[in-house]
This record gives C-alpha cells, structure tokens and sequence, in this order.
C-alpha cells in the first residue's frame, strides 16, 4: 500500500513538474479567434476589440488564419497602418497559417495588401510591454516616515495600490535623532514587539532594496511608535528575471542615497512563477521520491 501510494504521489510530482516547465511557455494567438483574418463587415474596429481581450508578452505567437488566395498578411509600419500604405511592408506572407513571432518588445502592426481590406477594418495593431525597470518607493509620500496623524491606516492606504517587485527599493525619510526604520517578522508587527528586531537603520534617507518574495514588515523602535501607526506591512511578488537565494542579511539591504521621487504603477498585479524556482522545486521532490522508491524496490 505504501510503495503505491509513493508511486502515485510521484506520477502527480512529474505532472505537476511538467506543469510548471511549460507556465512560462510562449501563447499562440489565434488572430480574430474563430472569425479569423478577413475583412470584419459592419465592425471596422474588429480587431482592435480582439486585441484588447488579451496581454500579449515576448515570445508569444500570433497565427493568421484565412483562405490562401484570398487574404494575405503584412507586417507594416505604424505610419503605414495609419495611412493604409502597404506598398513596402516589412514581411508579407501568403499562406495560412502565417504566423508571426512578437520577439522583442514594442508595437506590431499588421494589414492586407490586398485592394481596400485595410481601409475597410482589416487591420491590426498590437503592444508587447518590456520588462519593468525597478522603482524607488518613497515610503508614504510626502508624508515620509513619522507617526501618522491618522494612524495605521495611513501607511496601509500609501502601500494598497502599489505593486512590490523584487529589485524594488523602499526609501524611508525621516529626521535623524527622531526616527528609525526597524525590520521586523510578522508576529512582532502584529503585536509591536521591537525588542526582537532583524534589522535597525538610523540614518535617513535608509533605502532597503526587496531582494525576496513574500511579506515585508518594518516600524520603529522609538517607543509607542508603532502602536501610534507607524508601521508598514507589504507583499513583494516575483517579477520574470530569475531571484537568487539570499542570507537574510543580503534579502534587506540599505543604502543610503539623495532625493527620490515616488514612483509606481497604480494596479495590482501577481507575476508568475519563474522557470527556475520551479524547477528547483520539481528537482528536489524528484529526489525525494526517487530515494523513497529506492527503499521499497
């Protein structure tokens, strides 16, 4: 019962492995989904409407389905998709599927070369993002750290709309003699214990860079600050480059700097998991199993 039951449980490891290896995989998008490419009668915005129901990322593909010799696709310019000039596109193809590789990040645009088609809404036009470049977060605004006349509310309203990501950086400015930054676990947040710290910065501005993913918690020591609101809680989430493992003491660390300004994106958003910590993940289960099956073979 027990060996069939490790048997089982790796059958589910191995599935979930593959699972995890294919999440950061390239889409193919079918372009106009069961309509396909053709001119969209009576919607001359057709395609725009398509487009916005997705998020399109590098590596993804977009495939052109249509009856070959009567439709052809062209990858054009922006000026030329504004114009419907397809006299000198980039690429052309002719046979479906045509499909088109979004390799870099940047606008797409694509037509038919074919008499009016373009004039009459069979056009396309796409945005592939790039990688986000890190933030520097000045803790709570223009109100900096201090304790907050409103409370705790005030720093949980500052972090609600903001999206953490690792390489990040909270700047904390506050006077010298006056305040500090404490970096403290969960339990101590909840029950403003500051007698327990992991870490204590004193001198402003104090950036700390987010090297690891979860929930961050800092206050300060000074006494009945923290019960008076001056406390932060976040949640950093992954972004798509790979996060190495850090000591505890290289996961927070602070520099000092000049003047920042407040940056950040205003939605919230959960990255997925990175290729690599999956297959970290699956390599050590694969192990374990592996040796569970040794014992009972």
């Amino acid at each position: 019962m027990a060996f069939s039951n490790i048997v089982k449980l790796a059958t589910l490891y191995f599935a979930v492995c593959a699972l995890l290896q294919n999440t950061n995989a390239e889409e193919v998008y079918d372009v106009g989904d069961d309509f396909g490419w053709a001119i969209p009668l009576g919607d001359p915005i057709f395609y725009d409407t398509w487009a916005s129901l997705y998020y399109f990322e590098v590596g993804d593909i977009l495939s052109f389905n249509f009856t070959n010799g009567e439709q052809d696709v062209a990858r054009v310019t922006k000026e030329a998709y504004l114009n419907c000039n397809t006299t000198n596109p980039i690429s052309l193809k002719k046979t479906s599927p045509a499909n088109f590789t979004l390799d870099v990040a940047g606008d797409y645009y694509f037509t038919s070369t074919l008499d009016k088609h373009c004039l009459k809404g069979q056009k396309l036009a796409i945005h592939v993002p790039g990688p986000r470049e890190p933030f520097n977060y000045t803790v709570g605004g223009n109100l900096g750290w201090v304790v907050p006349l409103t409370g705790e509310s005030a720093y949980e309203a500052w972090a609600y709309s903001k999206v953490f990501l690792i390489g990040d950086s909270l700047v904390f400015y506050y006077k010298n003699g006056t305040q500090d930054v404490a970096v403290i676990t969960k339990e101590a947040y909840e029950n403003c214990e500051t007698n327990n710290t992991l870490a204590v910065y004193t001198t402003s501005p104090t950036r700390i860079i987010l090297n690891t993913i979860g929930e961050h918690f800092f206050t300060s020591t000074y006494k009945d600050h923290c019960a008076l609101g001056q406390k932060l809680a976040i949640n950093v989430t992954a972004n798509s480059s790979v996060a190495t493992a850090l000591s505890p003491a290289e996961a927070l660390s602070p520099t000092n700097l000049g003047p920042s300004t407040n940056h950040g994106p205003s939605a919230s958003a959960l990255a997925p998991i990175s290729s690599a910590t999956s297959m970290v993940f699956c390599g050590y289960m694969v192990t374990v199993l592996s040796i569970g099956l040794a014992f009972f073979i």
